[in-house]
This record gives structure tokens, C-alpha cells and sequence, in this order.
């Protein structure tokens, strides 16, 4: 599975370091060990997405897997549009939910994650969900991966508590093959509910 490529436009993206992919999650910290967030919820859909920080504000759709296997992705005629994985859980339940956006488009340019890449750690992430609920995540890391050697294992790790993977394409653009050669992916944990 893998997040797919877009077209490159214009200066280039914020962008985090490359790491190499680690075989097991990252370290958060947020949570020191053993604790657990105050509260988790229960399943329900996603429906708009704020990272004031990043002035990023947008709706969230539903993606599933493509037939090769990769995480669906908004179509590109949409590019401020995010996506959840919803064959993982929701933000709030246990474990990484995953939103995907793109980072640019030929067409439009800079596309709903292109600041994605320039995330600080203690960033705050508000996900309104369909029950009303505002699941409020706070930043732990930001990692750029290779494509080729996405760390699967790692980025969906079961966390025994409810975290967020925000998951946008970074790295260069490789014109021959029409992707960038990395993806971006931000570590977030819940630390507040809105009701």
C-alpha cells in the first residue's frame, strides 16, 4: 500500500528531514508510559479537519484501498478535499486513524497538506466528527519516508490508545514516474475532547 504521487508546481514544500523507516512506532511524547488519554469515543465519522497553525481547514471524505493495494487518495479535480482511511478506526478510537491529503496539483498548485511537511511538535489537530464530537490531537513528530520502504508496521501500529496519522506525499518529484519519492507522515495522539 502506498500513498499515491502528484504533480509537482511552482517552490517546493515544506519538508521535514528523511528518516529511515523505523521497524517499530516511534516514541510519542505526549503520553509519558503507561499513561493513556483521558478519554477515547467511540466509532464515528470524520467530517472537517483544522490545524489552525497551518491555516488548514477542510472537509473530510471516506477512502478505502485501491485494487493494488495502496490507500485510496481524494480525487486530484478535489484538491483541498482530505480523506480517512476508513478501514482503520476513527479519530478518537483506539488506535491510528489515518487522514490522507494531497500535497500539490499540476492545475491548482498548492494542494489541502502542502504545510503539512512544516508541523512542529505541539501542534494541535481539531477533527469535528459526525457524533459532534471534536477529537483535539496534539503533535508528536513529523518523518519523511521513502516510498519504497514505507514503514506499514509502524505508522499503524496498534497504540493501544487513539492517535492520528496525517499522511501527505513529500521529498522530490520524479518526473519519470509522475510521484514524489517520499511520504510525509505526522505522529499525533488525543489529548482533548469538545463536546
Amino acid at each position: 500500500m502506498m500513498v499515491g504521487g502528484l504533480s509537482p508546481w511552482g517552490g517546493p514544500a515544506p519538508q521535514p528531514a528523511a528518516v529511515a523507516a523505523p521497524d517499530r512506532i516511534p516514541p510519542v511524547p505526549t503520553l509519558a508510559p503507561g499513561q493513556t488519554p483521558p478519554v477515547t469515543l467511540e466509532r464515528a465519522r470524520p467530517t472537517h479537519i483544522d490545524i489552525a497553525d497551518l491555516d488548514v481547514h477542510a472537509e473530510v471524505s471516506e477512502v478505502g484501498l485501491e485494487t493494488d493495494g495502496s490507500i485510496e487518495v481524494p480525487d486530484l479535480s478535489s484538491p483541498d478535499l482530505t480523506g480517512w482511511f476508513n478501514l482503520g478506526p476513527s479519530p478518537g478510537e483506539v488506535g491510528p486513524a489515518a487522514i490522507v491529503g494531497h500535497v500539490d496539483s499540476r492545475r491548482s498548485g498548492a494542494a489541502v497538506f502542502y504545510p503539512l511537511g512544516g508541523t512542529a511538535a505541539g501542534t494541535h489537530i481539531e477533527v469535528t466528527r459526525s457524533d459532534g464530537t471534536v477529537a483535539v490531537f496534539t503533535v508528536d513528530i513529523v518523518e519523511s519516508y521513502d516510498k519504497e520502504s514505507f514503514p506499514y508496521d509502524a505508522v499503524f501500529a496498534d497504540t493501544g490508545y487513539p492517535t492520528l496519522r496525517l499522511i501527505t506525499c513529500g521529498g522530490s518529484f520524479d518526473d519519470r514516474r509522475g510521484s514524489y519519492s517520499h511520504n510525509i507522515v505526522v505522529y499525533a495522539t488525543l489529548t482533548t475532547v469538545v463536546k
